[in-house]
């Protein structure tokens, strides 16, 4: 390594999973091109990786506020580019992060054009996932299978179900680093082929232990969601007390895949899918956006969930190159019925070129991998710069809703390593 290159980040090497960075490099040459580099390994040990060049300015410094990348993962000003470009080596592989107890680490490195590319200077970025004073308790209590996450301070604070459709710990905890109080759970406690039917009623519980923690101060929970979390989500709203505000993201409108039981009876048919309607493409993986079954057609209404007799809020978000399902028209369909039926209890959010994994921001965007629950690998869609730039935007909006749906007399918890 050159003992002059000087590669700095700032504010500090050391920061939160949802917090950027700024890339400095110094001591280069008048102009010089340089390659600079970052990679990283998830929890199942995938390599991740990205590379862009940069031309230093006159007095051979590079700033990735400033300065454009020239050719590589990405082109152009991307101050974040380097991390949510890596992509693993394999095809179909998405980036595994959510034990929260360990950082996030990227490697990055700034290398001469030229040649072997010779190592010029190096730094480590570790993003904690967890906030200093934030609490981790596992829960397992009745039907409950999840951990709870507790911000530092007395509160009260506001309290949100994170639902995941797999088990996941990421949103969750760097939700209480903002100030929330936030249990995460898994819709699938196991594979889902062994599943034959859902609950509500174990949601329900998982809502009621929420509102009797100590720290709580809302009157009611908000519910974050993604993908088949959506329509669980939009049924805890509509037949569960207590849910004043959820975030469903990419979902449908209507109860996908198994039957839906609440109190010992069946309240919502499944909306199957149809395989079909699967189109195969070069790259192994398969756009299943087609194969799910129109949701309005007069054999599926009883699937649809009575979103018109909630009486919380929604925001509903939807990505237009969500290649999962069409989560635009469930959203369109959505705040039409609302609207017919005289509520304007919902706000929506459209993302043009984003794709279906929108997730909290500044991680490696993935454009395929293997399908949870039909087990082969699938395209997700999006743009990768557009669909990082979405998940900037939408981070800071799901924070923004949830405090003003969820108003308690808690001061704004600041976020600390």
């Amino acid at each position: 390594m050159s003992s002059q290159v000087r590669l700095r980040l700032l504010p500090s090497a050391r920061c939160l999973f949802d917090e950027p960075v700024q890339v400095k490099v110094a001591g280069l040459r008048s102009r010089q091109v340089v390659a600079m580099r970052a990679r990283s390994t998830d929890e199942k040990g995938v390599v991740f990786s990205s590379t862009a060049t940069y031309r230093a300015d006159g007095s051979g410094k590079i700033d990735l506020n400033r300065d454009p990348s020239l050719s590589g993962s990405y082109v152009g000003v991307e101050p974040m580019g380097l991390l949510w470009s890596m992509r693993a080596d394999t095809l179909h592989k998405y980036f595994y992060k959510n034990d929260s107890l360990n950082p996030h680490v990227v490697k990055l490195s700034v290398h001469e054009e030229e040649g072997e590319g010779k190592m010029l200077a190096e730094a480590t970025n570790e993003r904690l996932l967890i906030g200093e004073g934030v609490s981790r308790l596992p829960v397992k209590e009745g039907n409950i299978r999840g951990v709870l996450f507790t911000p530092p301070g007395e509160g009260p604070f506001p309290a949100v179900l994170d639902l995941c459709t797999f088990m996941s710990e990421k949103r969750a905890c760097l939700l209480a680093n903002r100030g929330f109080v936030v249990l995460a759970v898994a819709v699938f406690t196991e594979r889902p082929d062994n599943f034959k039917e859902i609950h509500l009623d174990h949601f329900e519980e998982a809502v009621d232990f929420l509102q009797q923690q100590p720290k709580v101060g809302s009157k009611g929970v908000g519910v974050i969601s993604r993908s088949k979390g959506g329509d669980i989500a939009l049924s805890l709203a509509a037949f569960v007390p207590g849910v004043e505000a959820v975030v469903w993201i990419n979902g449908c409108s209507a109860n996908v895949a198994f039957p839906l039981y609440y109190k010992n009876r069946q309240i919502l048919s499944p909306l199957l899918f149809d395989s079909s309607k699967v189109i195969h493409t070069e790259s192994g993986a398969s756009i299943i956006k087609y194969g799910v079954h129109n949701p309005l057609a007069e054999e599926n209404k009883g699937s649809l969930v009575p979103i018109e007799d909630a009486k919380g809020r929604f925001l509903f978000v939807a990505s237009e190159d969500d290649l999962n399902w069409d989560s635009k028209g469930y959203m369109d369909e959505m705040v039409e019925r609302l609207k017919r039926h005289g509520k304007d209890n919902f706000e929506s959010v459209f993302y043009p070129r984003a794709g279906h994994l929108l997730e909290p921001p500044y991680g490696p965007y993935c454009p395929s991998a293997l399908h949870g629950l039909i087990a082969c690998p699938v395209l997700w869609g999006g743009e990768p710069g557009a669909h990082a730039a979405a998940e900037v935007h939408l981070w800071k909006k799901i924070q923004e809703f949830f405090r003003a749906q969820l108003s308690c007399d808690a001061t704004e918890t600041k976020a600390k390593l």
